[in-house]
């Protein structure tokens, strides 16, 4: 047993050296290719300004900033929607998942709608639709919609109040002759991309939470009936632990596909990661490093995220194991 093990790490160590070769291979020749045609190649641009805007960013940016620092801008931005996207998405369609459970026809069918619909139009398709919607069909600064007291929604976006100084006042968006002033703005294309994203990735999401709960014998749900549970004490108490072990990977993978699906933003002028360094690209011309660097963020997000399902996914087999 022990030489069988043995030989099998040795096989698996020949065969990650020979990757590694033949990835420094890949990498000798491509920058020997690189500079036979005058290409310049490697990371220093990071440490040069950028010598470009950001039109929005949650982090304070400058054109005199690094590229570097303009990257990071881009990754900001881009979990500035995923983050919020994915809590959307998450508690809309687990909602809608219930409610395909539900025995009222009208809401099963409607939520069943819902999912079909929304499922099989192609995101861009989606993003482009809520971009026209908002910046096409909501009326000017000057007729904003007041959803509640200095809530405003028009096609310069959303206006929230926000707090200021050390967080004991608010400043409230106040409707001017031509804009909105005052408070915190939520942009058109931020807008349409959080929409988008939360609508799409909620089917999804209805689906996961639906195969979930259904894996769970029908036996128990009858016993906890019988047992003098209301519905929503068998939702909390008995469905939910179990159907968690299901419903936690395919979630996770859901919310990995919405922060990769971010991407799309570059399609309606929203400045995530691949559109920053989309620019860069053509500002610096060093395009492998960009394409690398893209690469490596998305990977580590994605390993991120796989870590954390496997931590979940222990929480929720303890918490299973106590109900």
């Amino acid at each position: 047993m022990q030489g069988r093990r043995g030989r099998a790490l040795t096989v698996q160590a020949l065969l990650a050296a020979g990757l590694l070769v033949a990835l420094w291979w890949l990498l000798d020749v491509t920058a020997a290719n690189m500079a036979e045609r005058g290409i310049r190649s490697g990371f220093g641009f990071l440490t040069e300004p950028a010598g470009f805007a950001i039109g929005e960013s949650l982090l304070p940016f400058d054109s005199a900033d690094s590229t570097l620092w303009a990257l990071a801008a881009g990754l900001a931005n881009t979990l500035r929607v995923a983050l919020p996207a994915i809590v959307i998405s998450t508690l809309l369609g687990t909602l809608i998942g219930l409610g395909r459970l539900s025995p009222n026809l009208l809401l099963r069918g409607l939520c069943t709608a819902y999912v079909e619909a929304l499922r099989n139009v192609p995101l861009l398709l989606q993003l482009l639709a809520w971009y026209f919607v908002v910046t096409d069909l909501l009326p000017l600064a000057s007729e904003a919609l007041e959803l509640a007291p200095h809530v405003f929604l028009s096609k310069s976006g959303l206006s929230l109040p926000w707090l200021v100084g050390d967080g004991a006042l608010f400043d409230l968006p106040l409707r001017g002759e031509m804009s909105i002033v005052g408070g915190a703005a939520l942009t058109p294309e931020f807008l349409a991309l959080l929409l988008g994203l939360s609508l799409y990735s909620a089917a999804y999401v209805a689906e996961t939470v639906r195969a979930g709960i259904q894996a769970v014998p029908r036996g128990q749900s009858d016993a906890a009936l019988a047992l003098g549970m209301t519905r929503v004490q068998l939702f909390r108490l008995v469905l939910l632990p179990q159907a968690l072990r299901s419903i936690i990977p395919p979630l996770t993978n859901q919310h990995l596909s919405l922060t990769k699906n971010a991407s799309l933003a570059v399609a309606i002028g929203y400045p995530d990661l691949v559109s920053v360094a989309n620019t860069t690209l053509n500002q610096t011309g060093r395009a492998a490093e960009c394409i690398a660097l893209i690469m490596a963020v998305y990977l580590i997000i994605s390993l991120l995220t796989a870590w954390l399902s496997a931590w979940l996914e222990r929480r929720s087999g303890r918490w299973a194991e106590r109900s």
